[in-house]
């Protein structure tokens, strides 16, 4: 059987499911959680407007408000995509 493929952006695995999106291994300490908070169309495709970016833990043992680290909302997926690649590789390097 074939081993499943992720996007990957740096070299960490990248999920979407619908507006949710998931960067880093769940098997790490953390993830960071990016939801698309609302869109707009350019040049006829609908885009990332307002994105929330979140830095949590991966522990299933906590409960869900306590696994929020840090979190921001930045505007277009680009800004959020490279502030949760900053948090989260500061994170494991501290972890």
């Amino acid at each position: 059987m074939a081993e499943e493929q992720f996007l990957t952006y740096k070299d960490r695995p990248l999920v979407r499911c619908g507006n949710t999106l998931y960067y880093g291994s769940m098997a790490d300490k953390y993830v960071i959680m990016l939801q698309i908070l609302s869109s707009k169309e350019v040049n006829g495709l609908q885009v990332a407007d307002q994105v929330s970016v979140q830095l949590m833990h991966t522990d299933d043992d906590m409960k869900p408000k306590d696994k929020i680290v840090k979190s921001s909302q930045k505007e277009g997926l680009y800004e959020a995509m490279d502030l949760g690649a900053i948090w989260l590789e500061r994170a494991l390097k501290e972890a």
